[in-house]
């Protein structure tokens, strides 16, 4: 019995030591990508919903001059990510119709 003890111990100590360095990592990254905003990131958000807002009137007063091909892709493209979207939400619930209760 104190031989197994003494596995089991072993076994734990060398998965904290394969497991330090993954998990040093993933604190790394969740340090950077978890912190709340702050000021200046609101500000650039700003920034960038004013020019995505400039660009979407710059492309909507050209709509009329799009040919028939690329007017044909955006529409497949449209439908392809549609049909990703219901696929995902079949996938995630594991049932074609609803959800199993």
């Amino acid at each position: 019995m104190a031989g197994l003890a003494a596995k089991a111990k072993t076994f734990a100590n060398t998965v904290k030591a394969q497991a330090r360095p993954m998990f040093d990592e993933f604190m790394s990254y969740a340090k950077v990508e978890l912190t709340p905003p702050t000021p200046a990131d609101f500000k650039a958000l700003r920034k960038t919903a004013e020019n995505a807002k400039k660009v979407a009137k710059e492309s909507s007063k050209g709509i009329s001059k799009k040919t028939v091909s690329e007017v044909w892709l955006n529409t497949l493209v449209t439908i392809e990510v549609i049909t990703w979207f219901f696929m995902g939400e079949v996938i995630g619930r594991r049932h074609f119709v609803g959800y199993k209760v």
